[in-house]
């Protein structure tokens, strides 16, 4: 942290206390190191506590909100996009307590869709999508998290499925994530063109009055929670 006699006068910033920090200071496009220097440590308190939250949580609890969740996303791609037949559409495979979404991703290939799983094949680089069918080989990826393998065919998503530690509307209606920490899923938006329709997928607990975005935040364009769907769409 900097040294505080350099912080502005009438509000604080120390570690983790990033929503005491003045709304006239905070630039949300702002490249200040110590701002983000404060709102790292903020995002990293935040999500730790938001993952103990939902570890916590009861298996029937969570296929309740998972169930739900699903009634939703159904819903949202029904009304925007109609039929599913011929869509690529990039799903997740489920880690840390997050709604588990696979039998929905089946439903889609019954439906006609072709179905992906984003998988790192380089550090700090976007992310790739592999074709995914159930039954087939998977390897442990970064994580160790089931990935299809080198020889599934790569896809470029029109719909792609982000999963949600926290996430946050802002007064515009503009939707934000916050993921685990590793910024591929922002990295690879940034980086795809088309862009993808992207819908972050979580807890309708898990929201919060704001992410304070940085330059290399990417917004989504919907968020889906056990309690319905929230944002603009643009």
């Amino acid at each position: 942290m900097s040294d505080p006699d350099d912080a502005p006068r009438g509000y604080a910033s120390p570690p983790c206390l990033a929503h005491e920090l003045d709304p006239a200071w905070f630039d949300p496009l702002g490249v200040d190191p110590r701002q983000a220097h404060d709102v790292a440590r903020w995002r990293r308190a935040e999500r730790a506590r938001l993952l103990a939250a939902r570890r916590a949580l009861s298996v029937a609890e969570r296929e309740r909100i998972t169930q739900a969740l699903a009634g939703h996303l159904s819903r949202l791609l029904a009304e925007r996009f109609g039929a599913l037949e011929g869509r690529v559409i990039s799903g997740y495979w489920p880690i840390r307590g997050e709604p588990d979404l696979r039998p929905l991703m089946t439903e889609w290939l019954r439906a006609g869709a072709i179905v992906a799983l984003p998988v790192v094949e380089e550090k700090a680089a976007p992310l790739v999508f592999r074709r995914w069918t159930p039954g087939m080989r998977m390897l442990r990826g970064d994580w160790n998290i089931p990935v299809p393998p080198p020889e599934a065919e790569r896809l470029l998503p029109q719909i792609a499925l982000a999963p949600l530690v926290g996430w946050a509307i802002d007064e515009g209606g503009s939707c934000w994530r916050l993921g685990h920490g590793g910024g591929y899923f922002d990295r690879t938006l940034a980086a795809l063109s088309p862009r993808p329709f992207t819908i972050g997928v979580g807890l309708a607990a898990a929201r919060l009055a704001t992410i304070y975005p940085q330059p290399h935040d990417v917004p989504l364009n919907a968020i889906v929670t056990e309690a319905g769907i929230e944002g603009g769409m643009p």
